[in-house]
């Protein structure tokens, strides 16, 4: 049997957005499909408005939980400054999903810096392989912002090797109940959006 090859997520995004969660998921995903999981700690100020990472690999055999750049097969960015920050980690032909809603990080609230200008036409010189999602606008339509990284899960899927059907049953397992019929809704929304040619 041939072995599977090693399968490299890097999640961003700022604090409060739901990188962790998304990280969950997807690593949950993994596991049920039988690979060996290997997933980081969530490095950076993981408190609201830092900026936060997740490393995710999976395949038949991983020995490491930490991505090395230029290796990432999906970059999976929160945020547009955060997607520019890592696209030189992608590897050739790797594929960034991106929320192109502006969220200040705590930086640029606080007014130490100010938000770059020109960000949308930077990512998509930078690289070719992009797919731009207003996760925040497809979630609110869902029922509620905070599902936007449910929205981000649901753009990338095309790009995974595992079947919608499997993520659904993960998400179903991993929010509160009581949000669960605006998750899987965003998940659908977002699914549409990545059905879509990057």
């Amino acid at each position: 049997m041939t072995e599977r090859p090693t399968f490299n997520i890097l999640i961003s995004g700022v604090g409060g957005q739901g990188v962790v969660l998304a990280s969950y998921v997807l690593s949950r995903v993994a596991l049920a499909e039988g690979y060996d999981v290997k997933q980081s700690e969530v490095h950076g100020m993981a408190q609201r408005g830092g900026c936060v990472t997740s490393h995710l690999r999976f395949g038949d055999r991983v020995y490491s939980s930490l991505i090395t750049p230029g290796t990432v097969d999906v970059l999976l960015s929160f945020e547009s400054v955060e997607a520019m920050r890592y696209v030189h980690w992608l590897k050739p032909g790797g594929l960034l999903v991106y929320n192109a809603a502006r969220v200040n990080p705590s930086t640029v609230s606080s007014g130490a810096c100010e938000y770059p200008e020109g960000i949308e036409e930077r990512i998509v010189a930078a690289w070719p392989n992009v797919r731009a999602v207003d996760a925040s606008a497809l979630a609110a339509q869902a029922g509620t912002v905070k599902a936007a990284n449910v929205v981000m899960l649901g753009a990338m899927a095309s790009a995974l090797p595992f079947t919608p059907e499997m993520l659904e049953s993960v998400i179903r397992r991993s929010v509160p109940p009581k949000t669960l019929d605006v998750n899987l809704e965003a998940f659908r929304l977002g699914r549409e959006v990545g059905a879509v040619p990057a």
